[in-house]
Parts: C-alpha cells; structure tokens; sequence
C-alpha cells in the first residue's frame, strides 16, 4: 500500500477525534508513530499498519458510537461511509484481541461474521504492540504497565475489565512475538 492510505488514514482519525476526544487522539497518535517505527518489519505492509494504528479506535468517536463497542462501530464506518480496504477494516475490527471483549457484550459472533480475524499474525500482533505500549496520553510504556492502567481505569469487574484481564495472556504474547521480530532484525 502507498503512502495515501497513510494520509487518507490521518484525515479520518482526526477529524473523527480531534476536537471531540482529544485524549484518544494523543493515543492515536501515539500508536501511529510506533507503528512507523516497526514498519521495517511488516515490508510492503508498512503502510497498512500505519493506518490501522491511526484509526483502530475511530470507533469510540460519538457520532460512530452505535453499539457502544468501538472496534466494531469503527469497522463499521470504515467500511460503509468509507469503502475502505478489508484487510484494514479487518484489523481495526479485530485489533488487541477485541473477540475476546466482544463475548463479554454478546457481540462475538456479529463481529466474527462481519469482520472474520485476519490469518496474517505478524501484522495483527505489531498492532497489538503499538496499541498496548502506548499510554492513553500517547506516550510509550511497556504492556505490563499499559494493561495495569486500563484494569485500574476501569476496574477488574467491569466489561473491559474482564476483557483485559482474559486477554492479558494473549497481549503479552504478543507483545513478545514482535520484540523477538524486532531482535532478529539485521541491524
């Protein structure tokens, strides 16, 4: 993919977040730039991760907000008022492990139906990395402390909770999967 889904990708998320929520925009934002920084790892699916990274959490966006559940409203838009591409929707939809979170909402299977995970496990794991070492605020911090932050920010019996909680195992995995990607790289 070319540059423009990066571009294109950066007009979306902001005018969608921005001004309404500019606190997820710093994460936004802060997610893309780790997501360019691991680019080298992806090759020709650079950009691809960008743009995912830039609009993953489009969703939470209130005017996007219809079932309450941002991975799936965000696909949602993405596809219907966008006609974006389906490896990306795909991604936003299904990004950190956001099956597991839809079960604890009763929304599993319309999200599987609609957007089925992607069978490419370096890309969806080096979005899992740049959104789950980055703080709310946009800066960098490892999983273990950005997993702690979303437990404490919504508390363990919560439905985030319990998601987090469930997908913790499978973050950290992850997280590692991509650190080892990143290490064997030449330098």
């Amino acid at each position: 993919m070319d540059d423009l889904i990066v571009e294109w990708a950066t007009r979306v998320a902001e005018a969608e977040l921005r001004a309404v929520l500019p606190r997820r925009w710093a994460h936004t934002q802060g997610v893309a730039v780790r997501a360019t920084d691991l680019g080298g790892i992806l090759g020709q699916d650079a950009n691809l991760l960008t743009a995912a990274a830039l609009l993953h959490d489009v969703g939470y966006a209130p005017r996007l907000a219809v079932t309450g559940f941002h991975p799936l409203d965000g696909a949602r838009f993405l596809r219907d008022e966008h006609g974006a591409d389906q490896r990306l929707v795909r991604l936003v939809a299904n990004h950190s492990f956001a099956l597991l979170e839809a079960e604890e909402r009763g929304l599993r299977e319309e999200l599987a139906a609609e957007f089925p995970l992607l069978e490419e496990p370096l890309l969806v794991d080096t979005l899992v990395y740049c959104d789950m070492t980055t703080t709310p605020d946009g800066g960098r911090t490892t999983a273990e402390e950005r997993v702690a932050e979303i437990r404490g920010r919504y508390g363990d019996d919560s439905v985030v909770g319990r998601f987090i909680r469930r997908a913790e195992p499978e973050i950290f995995a992850a997280v590692g999967r991509v650190e080892a990607a990143l290490a064997a790289q030449p330098r």
